[in-house]
Order: structure tokens, then sequence, then C-alpha cells
């Protein structure tokens, strides 16, 4: 059932004020293509990995080892296409990137993160 004109002004205002008091957070509602296609990937994970649990109790109960095996396969399959689902992440949503000069060795370490709190926080502590 289609909105009335009224109720669509009235959604058209309350989408405009959510993107004027959070934009970050509106951005952040809106599906992208590959969003809807990653959800749609981990769909058929989780559908592939039921499956197989059941492909694998069918084997058990009918002591037939080769139904077993292939239930074992398909809940593997599901399992790697779930994990590609949630692993991959769309150039827009990357992480951004630090505000300071990038280092000339990648350090993604613990000692050097705690090292570089430890400066922010001095720096802060001087200004």
């Amino acid at each position: 059932m289609p909105l009335s004109e009224h109720e669509q002004r009235l959604l058209e205002q309350m989408e405009k004020a959510l993107y004027a008091e959070d934009p970050k957070f509106a951005t952040s509602l809106r599906s992208t293509p590959g969003a809807r296609a990653a959800r749609g990937r981990a769909a058929l994970g989780v559908l592939a990995v039921l499956a197989g649990m059941g492909l694998l109790l069918a084997g058990v109960a009918t002591t037939v080892i080769a139904l077993g095996v292939l239930g074992f396969v398909v809940m593997l399959v599901g399992a790697v296409v779930l994990y590609s689902a949630f692993g991959t992440r769309a150039p827009d949503e990357a992480a951004p990137a630090p505000a300071e000069a990038p280092r000339s060795r990648k350090s993604s370490g613990f000692m050097d993160r705690m090292e570089d709190r430890w400066r922010r926080r001095s720096d802060d502590g001087q200004q």
C-alpha cells in the first residue's frame, strides 16, 4: 500500500531533519548496492551452513559416510561465504587515515599503539 502525499511529505521532512542533525548517522543508514550484496552473501552462507548441518546429521543418522562428508563440505563452503560477506568492506566504509604523518615503517603492534596514545596524551597536556 503506497503512502499518501501527506505521509510522503512527513517522511521527507523527517529525513531532512535527520540529515541536518546527524549526517554521518544518516549516511550510514543508507544501503549501498555493495551492502545489499554482502547481506545476500551472508544469508546464503547461513543457509549453506544450516543445510550442511542437516546433511551431516542425516549422514550420521543413516551411517552413510559420503552424506556426512558432503554435509561437512557444504558447511565449510557456507562458512567461507559467510566470512567473506563480513570480511569485505566497501571503499567508502574504510577506516579513515590517521591525522598524523605516516611513519616510515608500518606499525600496528600493541606497543606502537600505546606509544602513540602516550605521545598524544602528553602533547595535549602541553597545549
